[in-house]
């Protein structure tokens, strides 16, 4: 019974309460909350606006809001103040109601939320207050929801209990004081109201008693779902009222008009869609100088000059005093046989005097128009030189040859003959002289003796050319001897070809190559090599066959690339020379070293130069006849230290000896070849003695 009596003492705008406070009231000692929520109140209260930043930040009020709603602290906050906000609109609209009644928003705001919301509070209470005069209970049974239904009451309540105290009235005041009482004592209704803090419903709730009926705002309808609601759009269903040149355009449980064309320059648009014409002057948005004085006109503004020009004078639109120019701008303002003169401020008329044609002028006297003589001297009015002769109001001209009168300039005008009868004149080119004109020939012709024709000129008679020169029709050309070429500055010069130099200077001789004026020679060592017949390659010298070695009679010559070579060897213990290069073992007897010996040794000579593309096999080595069943291994056993070859096994009775990397300068190697043949279970050793010689590159 308290919670009844205290709750008619809360002011009427709290009566409005949304869920979100009713909330933090059931949190009861939880202050953080209840902090964060008086923060949003202070924002609505203090600057009628939810978008600001929020001055409360503390992180008791950011973990409260996270672990009460789930969402942070801004979420809080702003519930907070939107519902604060919505009780001091809906406050304003109940004090609209007792001020004026009646529900008239202030021109301009008809659209806002807060319009909307002072509009519907107002509503409600006016509603109520009719109900209370009418005599009909306070507790509404419309559909007119929770809030409209708090405030229909609160508005009916106060409007008994100023009936009940007005002035006149001589009711017991105990008695009144015992019905207060009871009322106190009396339950709530609304307290058990199952629509309390919306129920079930989106938008409007109300609790008949026997069930939950929802129903929606203005401009919204029900879904089949009965508790939904859905925005109607009145551009569609045709219950729009936009005017002819307006379109209609659907907004959020309303609509509104559009025109479809701006009112333009000097217009503004009203609330009604109606174009009214914006006062420039009275706004201040003209751009009149101090001088002058602002106008309004519908749609623009002119602006005045305040200082007034005298007689004779009208201002620009600077507020200049310009002169009226009173001989235009009045119709004949002197009489018949007088000229107007315009002076400054006025006009003045003036006396006509005779007005002669083209070729005649005054007498002295100033009475009558006598003949020109265009053609008394000094004027030559025909040009120098021509003829004028002299007619009544004009002249005419008698020109020279080569000279044609020009009615427009009237006078003597030179003929170009070379643009009247182009390429008839001359054959090669015509220039225009005053009175004649004159040929010229291009470069390498001259000027026939018919004055007109041209020929062409012999340039090499004066021999332009360094070596020969060849005429042309209209020039020459100069052309060189073999070995020289024609120089590329001046044409004429032959400068001499440096053959040796040329990209293909290389392959032109084998050995070396010595370029002289027109010509170049091939050159080779000075010794071990003679020029061949075709003076570009070198050949090499065979001292051995030619017999210009120094060899003694015990050395063989073995000739090389650009040298020779003395050699001479003798076979080993146990050995005899069986030919000129090969030893045999002898035969063995009670030696044991004897039969690892080689069977025979034999000498080869090889040469090649150091450009060998490599690898080269040079040599080849097995048995003379291959038996089957035969197996062979060769290896180098000396003279390999720096590992320029390799042995190969080319099949089971045959291997070779391969250049593997090139030797870099001309050098004598003594290569040692071991191949062990295995037959029939026996080993038998061959040696080969390789002299290699490599020569010098050619």
């Amino acid at each position: 019974m308290e919670r009844a009596a205290v709750s008619r003492r809360v002011p009427l705008p709290l009566l409005l309460l949304g869920g979100l406070s009713l909330l933090a009231a059931r949190a009861g000692a939880d202050v953080p909350v209840e902090a964060c929520c008086t923060d949003g109140h202070q924002m609505a209260t203090q600057y009628k606006d939810c978008s600001l930043p929020y001055t409360s930040e503390s992180k008791e009020c950011r973990a409260v809001g996270v672990a009460l709603l789930g969402q942070d602290l801004k979420m809080v906050q702003e519930q907070c103040c939107q519902n604060q906000l919505e009780e001091l609109h809906c406050a304003a609209g109940i004090s609209l109601a007792d001020e004026q009644d009646s529900c008239a928003a202030p021109q301009g705001s008809s659209t806002s939320l807060e319009a909307v919301i002072i509009k519907r509070c107002c509503h409600c209470c006016l509603l109520g207050r009719a109900a209370q005069a009418q005599g009909q209970s306070c507790e509404n049974n419309l559909m007119v929801g929770y809030q409209c239904g708090l405030v229909f009451r609160a508005c009916c309540v106060k409007g008994q209990e100023n009936a009940d105290f007005a002035p006149g009235d001589t009711g017991d005041l105990q008695e009144t004081a015992k019905v207060s009482e009871i009322e106190e004592e009396q339950e709530d209704p609304y307290l058990n109201d199952r629509c309390r803090g919306g129920g079930p419903c989106k938008q409007q709730c109300r609790d008949t008693g026997q069930e939950v009926v929802c129903s929606c705002f203005v401009g919204y309808q029900l879904l089949p779902d009965g508790v939904s609601c859905e925005d109607i759009n009145e551009c569609i269903k045709g219950s729009q009222n936009c005017r002819l040149g307006e379109t209609c355009i659907n907004t959020v449980g309303s609509f509104r008009c559009q025109r479809d064309s701006s009112c333009g320059t000097g217009y503004e648009l009203t609330e009604d869609n109606d174009c009214k014409d914006i006062d420039e002057c009275e706004s201040g948005i003209h751009n009149c100088l101090p001088d002058f004085i602002c106008q309004n006109t519908l749609g623009s503004f002119r602006c005045r000059p305040k200082l007034q020009c005298k007689s004779g004078f009208i201002q620009d639109a600077l507020g200049n005093c310009i002169d009226i120019n009173e001989c235009l701008s009045i119709s004949a303002p002197c009489p018949v046989g007088q000229t107007c003169i315009n002076t400054e401020g006025s006009y003045t008329c003036q006396k006509n005097v005779p007005n002669c044609g083209r070729g005649y002028h005054l007498n002295e006297e100033g009475t009558r128009c006598v003949d020109v003589d265009e053609c008394s001297p000094p004027a030559e009015p025909c040009g120098q030189g021509h003829l004028c002769v002299n007619s009544l109001g004009s002249f005419r001209c008698e020109c020279k040859a080569g000279y044609y009168f020009d009615g427009i300039s009237r006078t003597c005008v030179d003929i170009n003959e070379c643009r009247r009868y182009p390429g008839r004149l001359c054959g090669h080119k015509c220039e225009n002289t005053p009175g004649s004109y004159y040929c010229s020939c291009t470069l390498g012709f001259r000027l026939s003796s018919d004055g007109r024709s041209c020929e062409d000129v012999n340039e090499c008679n004066s021999s332009p050319c360094s070596q020969e020169c060849a005429n042309v029709y209209g020039s020459y050309q100069c052309y060189c001897r073999r070995g020289y070429q024609l120089s590329d500055v001046d044409g004429t010069t032959c400068e001499d070809i440096d053959e040796c130099a040329l990209p293909t200077g290389g392959h032109i001789c084998s050995y070396r190559c010595i370029n002289f004026p027109g010509s170049f020679q091939c050159s080779c060592p000075s010794t071990g090599y003679r020029l061949a017949p075709n003076g570009r390659n070198c050949q090499d010298i065979d001292e051995c066959v030619t017999g210009i070695h120094n060899c003694s009679i015990n050395e063989t010559c073995f000739n090389i690339q650009g040298g020779f070579r003395c050699l001479a060897f003798e076979c080993p213990e146990n050995y005899r020379r069986s030919a000129d290069t090969r030893c045999e073992r002898l035969p063995c007897h009670e030696t044991q070293e004897c039969p690892k010996l080689p069977l025979r040794i034999t000498h080869y000579h090889l040469s090649f130069p150091t450009n060998i593309q490599v690898p080269a096999v040079v040599f080849r080595m097995g048995p003379s006849s291959a038996v089957p069943g035969d197996s062979m291994q060769l290896a180098i056993t000396g003279g390999n230290e720096e590992g320029f070859f390799t042995t190969q096994k080319v099949s089971h009775h045959s291997g070779v000896v391969a250049l593997t990397k090139p030797v870099p300068e001309p050098r004598d190697l003594l290569l040692t070849v071991r191949m062990d043949l295995y037959r029939h279970g026996t080993v038998s050793s061959f040696v080969a003695k390789l002299y290699i010689f490599v020569s010098a590159e050619l």
